[in-house]
Formats: structure tokens, sequence, C-alpha cells
């Protein structure tokens, strides 16, 4: 996990189970991990499952219940592990930072990563169409990030969805922000990532490059079919009439 000091020890206890069929040398196939963090910073305490970078479920520590990433996913079986389990492990991890902590400041030095973030519209872009924006934030480390919109140099709150972090295969976390848009030319989105005690962000744009209207698409998309058959009917005569001549001929 990296070394750390002062006040941002954090502690995550991974669980690696290895989908493969055999055991070999090569990295596993896929990876199934469960990780508990706790730290100084918000969210205190996180605990996710992922299958490889897909998260599947996140714990709701406040309400004491698993939550699936997906609204389809069924729900988590209690009799694995009891919310009263997992509080235990959370308490544990408090009590183990802490400790750390005491341990480690002023010794050693404090691990950060810096956020990348990537913005793609989940759909082809198409002008006047409704389309959701992804702002993808990886190599998060402590998971402590804030991530905003602004379109064309304005924020934007309404639309806006974010995931709980998941871990990652490098010890790191990956979030995730959702915007609804309808985009029009000219447009100028904006992912703005600001990590928790920094004065610096990450930013991250998006263009709609050239996007063409549905309307305007369909009635090129139609001309162009009417003219290849036009041509193609002026071609088909043009080779009847030859062959009729060289048959006279």
């Amino acid at each position: 996990m990296g070394a750390a000091g002062g006040s941002r020890v954090l502690v995550a206890g991974l669980l690696w189970v290895a989908l493969a069929a055999a055991v070999t040398d090569e990295p596993p196939a896929h990876t199934l991990a469960e990780v508990l963090f706790c730290q100084p910073a918000m969210p205190s305490l996180g605990l996710a499952l992922a299958f490889d970078a897909d998260q599947l479920f996140w714990f709701d520590f406040p309400r004491s219940r698993w939550t699936p990433r997906l609204p389809d996913l069924p729900p988590w079986p209690l009799a694995l592990e009891s919310p009263a389990q997992l509080l235990q492990d959370a308490t544990l991890c408090q009590d183990l930072r802490r400790s750390l902590t005491a341990l480690a400041t002023g010794v050693l030095p404090e691990s950060k990563g810096v956020p990348v973030a990537d913005v793609f519209p989940v759909q082809p872009p198409v002008l006047g169409e409704a389309n959701t924006l992804v702002c993808m934030v990886g190599n998060v480390f402590p998971p402590a990030v804030e991530i905003s919109w602004q379109l064309n140099g304005v924020p934007v709150t309404q639309g806006v969805t974010q995931t709980h972090y998941t871990p990652t295969a490098d010890l790191a976390f990956l979030r995730f922000s959702y915007l609804l848009v309808t985009p029009a030319a000219g447009d100028i989105y904006t992912c703005i990532v600001t990590r928790e005690g920094s004065n610096a962000s990450i930013i991250a744009y998006w263009v709609p490059q050239n996007p063409v209207p549905s309307e305007v698409l369909e009635t090129a998309l139609c001309g162009a079919a009417m003219a290849l058959g036009i041509l193609l009917a002026l071609l088909g005569i043009a080779l009847i009439l030859v062959t009729r001549r060289n048959a006279h001929g």
C-alpha cells in the first residue's frame, strides 16, 4: 500500500481470490477483491467488493448493509459476512490506523497518488440528443477526491451521480462520475478532480467532435443511396446498349 505518514496513514485489508483453472506463474485471469479502508479524511470508512476492475457491491456503514453497484445484481448473502463482523473489522482498522500513525509520524513519507481523469460519452454523440458523460478517475490514493462538472465554465450540479471507490490491482482506487447531457455545437464540458487538502486540481475536457444531427445523417444516407441506385441503373443501361451493338455488329 506504500508508506504513509502524519495524519493520513491508511490501512486496507485485501482479499485476492484468483479465478484460474490451474496454478501457473502467470498472473491470474481474474481477481475478486474485497477491500476495507479507513482514514481521517472523508469517507472515513470504505468497503467494496470488485471483480477485476468492476465494482459489484459496496458496504453502507451507516445503514449496515451491502448495496449492489447495479440494481440487477442479486442481494449479498449475509451468511458470508454479517454486518456485525464487518463493523468489528472496521473498528480494528481504525485502531490499527491510529497506532501506525503514532509510529510513522515524522519517520515515513506520506504516500499519495496523482489522479488521472478521462471523459467520454456512453453513446456516440449526436447534437440535440440526450447522452451521458463519464468521468473516470484512476490512480486515486488515498480515496479522498471531489469530482465536479462544468459546462462552458459554469458549474453543473443537476444530473450528476457518482460511484463509491473501486479498488484496483495496483492498490489504488478508481471512481466514476456521470453527467446527463444534451450536447450542442460549441459545448465544452469539464470534469474537475480535487484531492482533499490540495490546492491543485486535475482537469479533463470533452468537446463534441463534429457530431452530425440525426436528421442530417439520415438525409445524407438516403441521398447517397438514391444516387448510387441511379448510377447503377445508368451503368446497367449502358452495358445493355453495348451488348446489343456488339451482337448486331
